[in-house]
C-alpha cells in the first residue's frame, strides 16, 4: 500500500476517533470547552428563535407549576411523578427546546429524540434531566407503563430492577440526603424491613426528633408534650398494614397501622418489632408521653408491653383479640370527628358481637384528641368518620407476654416501658368483660368501673428541681437504647428455635418433649 494511502486512512482513524471523544463529552457530564461547542452546533440563533414561535402554548407548564419555571430544587410534586416512572414510560420532548451555544442544546438535540424513558437513559439523560424538562414542559408522558406509587426495591429480586429503576432510586436516594440532612450511608434499604426508600428517610428523620424531643424534655424536667408527639407522628410513615381486617371498614384491603414495641408476627413468633429496633427513640417517646401521665391517674400503676400506632383510618366495630387485660388510647392531630364509640358493657368473646354490641347496647363516645382514655379492647368498639388528619396510640399488652425472652424484657424497659409480672393480675382497675369474669366475682367486679377518662389538660406533674431533672437526664441517658440496622432480624431458623414459636403453633399449650 502506498504511503500517501497509509498516512491518510491513519489520519481518518484519527479524525474518527477525535470526533468520537468529542461527541461523548459533549453527551455526558462535565464542562466542555466553548470552542467545541460552537463546532459540534448545527443550528443559529435566529433559526432557533423562529422554531421558538407558539410553542410555549403548545407545551405550557405542569399546571402545579403556577407559571413560573423551576430550578435546581426540584417541587415535591415533580419528584412524586418521576419517581413513579419506568423503562416503559412513553415520553415526548418538545422540539429544540435549548437554545443553541450551550452543551446542554447539544445534548438536548440528541436526547429529545428518545420516546420512552429507557430511550432517555440509553441516550445519556438522568433523573435530574427529567425533572427539569418537566418543570419546563419539555416532557409529556403518553402513557406506558407507570406506577402508582415508587418502587420499593427493597421487595424486589435483583433479576427484576431494570436501569431505569436503579438510576431513579440512586439519585433520589442523594436527592434526600442533601434535602433532609441525612448520611448517604444511613438510608441504606433494607429487604428484611421492608421499607422503602421514602420510608426509611422519613423514619430517620422522626427517629432523629424523637431523640432530640427527649433530651430536650429531660433537660428542662418535663413532661413530653403534645406538640412533640404530632410532630414525629407527622414525620414517621407509616406502612400498609393488611393483617388489621377486623378493623377495615367494607371494602379496604390495608390501614396505615404499625406496631411498636412486643409483637406477635404471623408465624407465631414472639419478639420486638423490627421498627423499635431501628427507631427506638420513637418507640421511647410514645411511651414515656404515656408514664408521664399515669401518676396522677388511678391507673398509675398500668403495665404495657405494645403500642399500636395508627394514622387517618376510621376503625370498623371490633373487638382486640389476644390484649391482656386494659388498654390506653389518646389520639393526636388537627381533625374533626373521629370519636371513640365504645361499649363497655358488651361481654366480650364468645357472644357474638351483634348480640352484645348493638343499637338496643349501652355505648358512649370519647373525644380522643382531648382525652387519655382507658377502656377494655376486648369490649367492642369503633371510631366514626373524621375530617382531617388523625393518629392514634393505643398501649397494651399482649395476652402472651409471659414468653417474651430476657433480651426483650430488658429492652422494653431501657425504652421505659413498665411491664407487668409474669404472674399478673388481668384487670387491677376495671372491671372484666362478663364473659372473662371469674366464678363469685360478680359483684366484686361491678364495684369496679368499665371505663376512665381524663382530659389532657388536667394530667400534670410536679416540676422537677434542676438537680433532680439533671440527674434523670444522666439516668436514662445511660440506659438508652441505640438503633440497630441489620438486613433482617429475624431469620426463619431464629424462629423455629424458639419456645415462644413452638407455644403457639401447638395452640397455646406446650406438647410432650418441647422445652418452655
Amino acid at each position: 500500500m502506498p504511503k500517501t494511502t497509509t498516512k491518510k486512512t491513519v489520519m481518518k482513524a484519527k479524525k474518527v476517533a477525535t470526533s468520537a471523544k468529542m461527541s461523548k463529552l459533549l453527551l455526558s457530564k462535565g464542562r466542555v470547552s466553548k470552542d467545541v461547542i460552537h463546532k459540534a452546533t448545527k443550528m443559529t440563533r435566529e433559526q432557533w428563535l423562529e422554531l421558538q414561535k407558539g410553542m410555549e402554548a403548545k407545551w405550557p407548564l405542569p399546571e402545579y407549576m403556577k407559571g413560573e419555571k423551576g430550578h435546581m430544587q426540584f417541587k415535591s410534586e415533580t419528584f412524586t411523578i418521576v419517581t413513579c416512572w419506568t423503562k416503559d414510560t412513553k415520553i415526548q420532548y418538545r422540539p429544540h427546546a435549548k437554545a443553541p451555544g450551550s452543551k446542554s442544546h447539544i445534548r438536548y438535540e440528541k436526547y429529545s429524540k428518545a420516546r420512552t424513558v429507557g430511550e432517555a437513559l440509553e441516550l445519556n439523560t438522568y433523573p435530574a434531566d427529567w425533572c427539569w424538562d418537566y418543570e419546563r414542559g419539555f416532557i409529556r408522558v403518553l402513557g406506558g407503563k407507570i406506577r402508582e406509587e415508587p418502587l420499593n426495591i427493597s421487595k424486589c429480586k435483583e433479576s427484576e430492577i431494570s436501569a431505569v429503576d436503579r438510576a431513579i432510586h440512586t439519585w433520589y436516594k442523594r436527592e434526600l440526603s442533601r434535602k433532609l440532612g441525612i448520611p448517604l450511608a444511613e438510608l441504606a434499604v433494607n429487604a428484611g424491613c421492608s421499607e422503602s426508600l421514602d420510608d426509611r428517610a422519613s423514619r430517620l428523620l422522626a427517629q432523629r426528633g424523637a431523640k432530640e424531643a427527649l433530651e430536650k424534655a429531660e433537660k428542662e424536667g418535663r413532661m413530653i408534650t403534645d406538640e412533640e408527639m404530632l410532630g414525629t407522628l407527622r414525620r414517621w410513615s407509616f406502612m400498609k398494614n393488611p393483617f388489621r381486617q377486623n378493623v377495615m371498614q367494607k371494602g379496604q384491603t390495608w390501614v396505615y397501622s404499625d406496631t411498636l414495641g412486643l409483637l406477635r408476627d404471623r408465624q407465631g413468633d414472639l419478639h420486638l418489632s423490627p421498627a423499635t429496633r431501628k427507631y427506638p427513640q420513637v418507640a421511647e417517646l410514645f411511651s414515656r408521653w404515656l408514664t408521664d401521665r399515669l401518676p396522677v391517674t388511678a391507673a398509675k400503676d398500668f403495665t404495657f408491653t405494645s403500642m399500636n400506632v395508627n394514622c387517618n383510618y376510621a376503625a370498623a366495630q371490633h373487638r382486640d383479640a389476644g390484649n391482656f387485660g386494659s388498654s390506653f388510647i389518646a389520639g393526636f392531630g388537627d381533625f374533626t370527628g373521629g370519636k371513640l364509640f365504645y361499649y363497655p358493657e358488651d361481654p366480650g368473646a364468645p357472644t357474638p358481637m351483634e348480640k352484645g354490641a348493638n343499637a338496643k347496647s349501652k355505648k358512649m363516645s370519647v373525644d380522643i384528641n382531648k382525652n387519655l382514655f382507658m377502656f377494655n379492647g376486648n369490649c367492642a368498639h369503633y371510631v366514626e368518620p373524621f375530617k382531617g388528619d388523625r393518629y392514634s396510640i393505643v398501649w397494651f399488652t399482649l395476652g402472651c407476654h409471659a414468653k417474651m425472652s430476657a433480651e426483650d424484657k430488658d429492652k422494653l424497659t431501657r425504652l421505659g416501658m413498665p411491664l407487668p409480672a409474669l404472674d399478673a393480675k388481668e384487670y387491677t382497675v376495671l372491671c372484666a368483660p362478663a364473659n372473662q369474669r371469674k366464678e363469685g366475682t360478680e359483684a366484686q367486679e361491678k364495684k369496679r368501673p368499665t371505663h376512665l377518662s381524663y382530659a389532657k389538660t388536667g394530667l400534670k406533674r410536679k416540676p422537677m428541681t434542676p438537680a433532680a431533672a439533671k440527674a434523670l437526664a444522666k439516668t436514662l441517658g445511660a440506659r438508652r437504647l441505640k438503633p440497630e440496622d441489620k438486613k433482617s432480624f429475624y431469620t426463619t431458623e431464629h424462629r423455629r428455635s424458639k419456645a415462644s414459636t413452638a407455644f403457639y403453633r401447638a395452640g397455646g399449650k406446650v406438647k410432650k418433649g418441647t422445652k418452655k
